[in-house]
Parts: structure tokens; sequence; C-alpha cells
């Protein structure tokens, strides 16, 4: 009897390992190296300048992830139930603007008071001032657009957005979060910026190459494009009339990293008061990830392990802002982790908004 229990149990542990090692996965890691962390010293030494948020109520909603005031000085917010939320600046009069279908992850308003959003699942959208819905583009040189991310429109009319990645899209592989973990274990740099010619109906590629493309936000002049490149943990900073350019065959004179190797995985960029542009970070670098960085067979076996053995990193609160020159001028940060997934920040005169992927409610604190 109980060499038959060993037996079992061998030819269990037998399964197991050819499971963990040959069970087809959806990625095909590719092998780099991970700059060591900083951790949280310098410009971003630990702080408790994020903790204590207060929260706007947002009902059934969650994941307010990105936020902005329309040209009607109405406060809005894209939810993860794929609505539009309206609201005053404290939070009251909340109604719903629009539904879309998928999940609205950036907007911006243009000059006749539409809502253009990167919506991750239909693509590049506009929203009209009462809640009409239709798509600006959902393709590109007849690449279909998988994951729009974040979104900006020039004074000139033209609108740059991210596609964060080429391989893995929410539509096909259960959501955004689900997407972008694939993406960034795979770290195949298929993250692109597009920029669509309204008038013309045009859309192009002006940079690929990119770990997982991000926020976006333009330089005040609006000469160069600021770029969130999450798999990689940087900020790049890209000519907008670049053509095409692959950043990962050497971007030349037309781009160049502005932040490097940052504590944490970076978001949203938000365009902010005296000229500062803010940024969120989802979550905080982990020491096992960047361990796998050059072994991409043991991040295929993460993805066989059930999902609550991922190494997904705690939460922990961080938000910060840079001047156009890369230099940090804010750092604020919440080392419990309270307030999830702190994407970005809306700012005012006197109030910071704090984005989220996940939160119940909208945070928020004065100045």
């Amino acid at each position: 009897m109980l060499k038959r229990i060993a037996w079992i149990l061998a030819l269990a542990l037998v399964a197991l390992i050819v499971y963990l090692l040959l069970w087809p996965v959806p990625v095909q890691p590719v092998s780099l190296v991970a700059p060591a962390a900083p951790g949280y010293t310098g410009v971003h030494a630990a702080n408790q300048r994020l903790a204590g948020l207060q929260v706007i109520d947002l009902g059934a909603e969650e994941g307010p992830e990105h936020v902005a005031f329309g040209p009607d000085g109405k406060l809005y917010a894209a939810v993860a139930s794929g609505k539009l939320l309206r609201m005053d600046a404290d939070g009251s009069a909340q109604q719903v603007f629009a539904r879309t279908g998928g999940r609205v992850l950036g907007f911006a308003f243009d000059a006749a008071g539409n809502l253009i959003a990167a919506d991750a699942f239909k693509g590049l959208l506009e929203i009209a001032p009462d809640g009409k819905v239709r798509v600006l583009a959902d393709k590109v040189d007849g690449s279909p657009i998988l994951y729009a991310d974040a979104v900006v429109v020039a004074r000139n009319g033209l609108v740059y957005f991210t596609d964060a990645s080429t391989r893995f899209g929410p539509a096909d592989w259960g959501g955004t979060f689900e997407a972008s973990i694939l993406d960034i274990i795979e770290q195949s740099a298929t993250g692109r910026v597009l920029e669509h010619d309204p008038n013309k109906g045009t859309t192009r590629v002006v940079a690929r190459g990119l770990s997982f493309a991000n926020g976006i936000a333009l330089s005040a002049d609006e000469q160069w494009l600021f770029v969130a490149e999450t798999g990689r943990y940087r900020v790049w900073k890209i000519a907008a009339a670049a053509a095409d350019l692959d950043l990962a065959r050497g971007p030349g004179e037309q781009a160049r990293v502005l932040l490097d190797n940052l504590p944490g995985y970076p978001d949203n960029l938000m365009r902010g008061q005296q000229g500062r542009i803010w940024m969120g970070f989802t979550k905080p670098r982990s020491a096992a990830v960047d361990g796998m960085a050059g072994k991409p067979w043991l991040r295929s076996l993460t993805l066989r392990l059930p999902r609550a053995l991922w190494p997904v990193p705690k939460p922990y609160g961080h938000v910060i802002a840079f001047t156009e020159d890369g230099r940090v001028v804010a750092d604020l940060q919440d080392p419990s982790g309270a307030y999830p997934e702190t994407t970005a920040v809306t700012e005012t005169a006197d109030r910071l908004y704090v984005q989220s992927l996940h939160a119940k409610g909208l945070g928020w604190k004065a100045k």
C-alpha cells in the first residue's frame, strides 16, 4: 500500500513538473537586463504626503482611472463599468454622461467641447456634449488598435494617443489588468504612440517599440510628447513630428529617455499648474519581478501558477510631478497603500484629485 502511494505521489510530482515547464502560455518572454531598483531614496525618499486622502463616494462605481475638468466646469471621471461620470468639483450632482461599452482609460477635450477618449476595448472615440459616442479610429495602417490607453489633444486639433500593446488587447485577454500583465511579462515592447488627424480622418504611427506605452502629455510648445513606458520604468520625450520612429532600434535625435529607472510602474501623465507634469505609479518595483528579467523561462512558469501566487507588488500610493526637463519637483507617497493604484493626479488651484484603477471612490487632498 505504501509503495503504491509513493508511486502515485511520484507520478503527481512528475506531472506537476511537466505542467510547470511545458504547459502552453500565451507569452513568448524576451530576455532583458533590469537596472537595479533605486528604492525610495533621493527625490523619492519615503514620506507620508499622500496619506489620509479624502474620498468622493462614487456609489456603485469604482476605478476612476482618469479624471479631468471639462469646458463646462464639471469634473468628468472614467470608471471601470465603461461609464463616464460628470459631477461638480466637490463630487456632488453626479450623473452618467456617457456609456462606451468598453473601458475608457484616458480622455481629453477638443476645441469643440467633444470628449476624445482612449477606450481599451473600442479604440479612439469621440463623445459629443450630448453623450453620443462614435469611433474615430480602431486601426492604423490596417493594424488593429488593441489597447488604446491615454490621449491628449493639441491646439491644432491633432490627437495623440497610446496603443499600449499590439500583442495583448483587453477584449481578447479578460480585461485591462490581465492584458497588461501579459504584455509586461513578455516584454516584447510592441506599444505605440499614434496620431489621429480628425480633419483628414487619418491615423499614423509616431513611434513604436515601447514596453506597454501608457500615459501621454504634450510639451508647452506642443513640439514634444512625454510618454510613460510602464514595462521599463521610464518616461520618454518624443518629437510629435516623428514618423514611425522605432525606439528599439535607437531613437536618434527625435527621442530620448527623460526619466529612467523609476521606483515603480509609471502610469498616467497629466499637465498640472505652473508647468508641472503629474505622474502616478500603479505599483512599486518588485525585486522578484526584476530578478526574472533575464530569465524568460521563469516568467513563463509564473503564468502557470495560480493567480494568487503571481508576484504582484503590494499596494503603495505614489505620485510625482516633474518639469519638462526631467526635474522632479514633487513626490507624494503613502506606504500603506490605503488608496490603491495611484495612477496620476489632476491638479487644480486648491486640490489634487488622485486617479486610481480600482479604488471605490475618487481620492483628493487640499493643497
